[in-house]
């Protein structure tokens, strides 16, 4: 079968960064040598940088975004926990879903898609939730939500209350801050602005939220007690729990060093560019932008398409004549609104030109 190299501009996965692509061809280590332990160790610091955390329970999961999702409610939601989920796109009813799956007496809190969460209807939604979750960057809809000030308006109303948040788009894309903003659990993926391929999810727990975890959760797999034996030694030792996989963590580690190498700030700033400049030459295209203004995802741009044009069709002829992909919109919005991803290795103006010049020729605008 003949390789073919595309442009992944879609809502994920997006090309990795090269350094992320060669350590996955570095030998292969076990799970439990010393080298990888110490690899892997490393890794966990240059999350907590990312996630602006000092987190002891900071670390990648097996899986990708999702499970990073399943881990967060599998772990802290016991039957009968009223648990308040903000809905403002796909991963809010993934939540929704998911929460219920674990015994949560969910309630779930509708937003316009597209527009961003309401915290003040979030607290509306119920007097004394166990949990609060929302999604800091909406992958379905392009939209950016005050996760920071939700978590500050949960925790003075009640200490004890959990905020979930879902970071898989925004995690060194935009700035994020879990201490400073008082998240109690968060989990992110790595197929996006950290420029790895999927595969993983780094997952971070405060010290509130490991105090309330189940000590036996309905989940083998992703029982962080468990894990945490082998990732952190917890239990006075390395406990082999489950094989790592340890080309991708190599690869995350890699990836995280070429963004803290250029500097974190710097890297956003590299995303904000790019999405302002992609953003500007869609409004010249004669192009309708889809998410609230003032909320748009720098990494993620959502745009309406136009009346008469066959969105299938245009991805078709993006993919087939410029090796280039977009993405469909979602939901309800799967023919009228596509997605444009600028993450990690893609949050670069020459990205955004080729992008533009093949739209400009396959609308003949």
């Amino acid at each position: 079968m003949a390789l073919v190299d595309r442009v992944l501009l879609g809502p994920g996965p997006s090309n990795p960064y090269p350094e992320a692509t060669a350590a996955l061809g570095a030998p292969l280590l076990g799970h439990l040598d010393p080298e990888f332990l110490r690899v892997l160790d490393e890794t966990c610091a240059r999350l907590r940088v990312v996630w602006g955390t000092e987190n002891a329970r900071t670390l990648p999961l097996s899986g990708t975004g999702s499970i990073g999702m399943e881990a967060a409610f599998a772990n802290f939601v016991r039957p009968g926990d009223v648990v308040v989920v903000a809905v403002n796109g796909l991963f809010g009813e993934r939540m929704v879903d998911v929460a219920g799956r674990y015994g949560g007496e969910v309630v779930r809190v509708d937003h316009e898609w597209g527009q961003p969460v309401d915290v003040e209807r979030v607290l509306a939604a119920h007097p004394a939730p166990k949990v609060v979750a929302a999604v800091h960057a909406e992958t379905s809809t392009g939209v950016r939500s005050d996760i920071g000030a939700l978590a500050v308006a949960v925790h003075t109303r009640d200490p004890g209350a959990l905020v979930v948040a879902d970071c898989v788009t925004s995690l060194a894309g935009i700035p994020v801050s879990i201490d400073h903003w008082g998240v109690d659990v968060a989990y992110s993926g790595t197929q996006k602005c950290l420029g790895v391929a999927p595969g993983l999810a780094p997952f971070t727990v405060s010290e509130r939220a490991w105090e309330r975890r189940l000590p036996k959760p309905p989940t083998w797999y992703l029982d962080l007690n468990l894990i945490g034996a082998y990732v952190d030694g917890s239990n006075g030792g390395r406990t082999y729990h489950h094989t790592a996989p340890v080309a991708m963590i190599a690869s995350l580690h890699a990836a995280l060093g070429r963004v803290l190498e250029e500097g974190l700030e710097t890297v956003w700033e590299r995303h904000r560019v790019a999405g302002e400049r992609l953003r500007e030459g869609l409004g010249e295209l004669g192009l309708e932008l889809f998410a609230a203004e003032g909320h748009r995802l720098p990494e993620l741009t959502t745009v309406r398409v136009p009346d008469g044009v066959d969105s299938a069709k245009v991805r078709q002829i993006l993919l087939s004549d410029y090796n280039l992909e977009i993405g469909a919109g979602a939901g309800a919005f799967a023919t009228s609104v596509w997605r444009i991803g600028l993450m990690g290795h893609n949050a670069r103006l020459d990205r955004v030109e080729l992008v533009l010049g093949a739209l400009r020729r396959v609308l003949g605008r």
